[in-house]
């Protein structure tokens, strides 16, 4: 493996990301869930162009994007703004790929709270009733950006769009029995009231606001089925099925003494 160089900056500062990307041919862009996301696609998008030798950025988007449209408006602003933001870089002429996982499996929905309540007392309580879902590994989505920035032709993925999801969409019942098959006791799912759930279990945790609207919404959305998703893009990619939720209980060992 050749030498790793840090930069430290700002994604909305132009010369932060300028000198960030002195002599780089093939980018990733992705940040946490923020309300400056689209000023800072805006301004990677600008550097990267201003650099003039780009020839892949691989963007972090999410699989709601393509449910959405103009007209939408029953989504976070959080998603409003990844929409925007695959606009924004489609405008720019940059050589893209869009990624768009559905729910990660460490999104607090799934790290904090259902594994919060894994262990008080063996329940996953959410509010998503009987929908289904189909979260993906972070590390899996880690590997296919990789793959895709690695590639010795990244042509072929210019103008592509991969939606991730984990091995199969299936209820939340279900993702309890797997959780017991790998603790080895029982979990079982208890289906929570959403405005109950809002106020006892998710404004406890104590998110920013701009985040708690966007974990908020996402459980509203799974509750509507939303999240229903089934692709085979990151095997075709990887070459291997995607990871189960053994995962997130090798990120959480204390589940397995719990």
């Amino acid at each position: 493996m050749g030498d790793v160089q840090v930069v430290e900056g700002d994604l909305t500062r132009a010369p932060d990301v300028v000198a960030a990307l002195e002599d780089c041919r093939r980018l990733y862009f992705g940040m946490s869930v923020s309300p400056h996301y689209l000023e800072a696609a805006a301004t990677v998008a600008a550097a990267a162009l201003a650099n003039g030798s780009v020839d892949l950025l691989v963007s972090m988007s999410q699989m709601t994007v393509s449910q959405m449209d103009l007209s939408s408006v029953s989504e976070s602003s959080q998603q409003r703004l990844q929409w925007l933001t695959e606009h924004v870089l489609n405008w720019s002429g940059l050589p893209v790929t869009h990624i768009r996982p559905t729910v990660f499996m460490e999104n607090p929905l799934f790290s904090m709270l259902a594994v919060g309540s894994i262990q008080r007392d063996g329940t996953i309580r959410l509010p998503f009733g009987s929908a289904r879902t189909s979260p993906v590994a972070s590390r899996d989505v880690a590997e296919v950006v990789t793959h895709l920035l690695s590639d010795s032709a990244p042509s072929r993925h210019v103008g592509r769009v991969y939606e991730l999801t984990g091995a199969a969409s299936r209820d939340m019942t279900a993702i309890a029995g797997e959780f017991t098959a790998l603790l080895g006791r029982p979990v079982a799912y208890v289906d929570v009231p959403y405005p109950y759930w809002l106020e006892h279990d998710l404004k406890p945790l104590g998110l920013p606001t701009h985040v708690q609207d966007h974990i908020a919404t996402m459980a509203r959305l799974h509750k509507n089925n939303r999240y229903d998703r089934f692709t085979t893009d990151v095997r075709d990619l990887i070459g291997r099925p995607p990871s189960g939720f053994d995962a997130l209980i090798e990120e959480t060992p204390a589940l397995l003494t719990s």
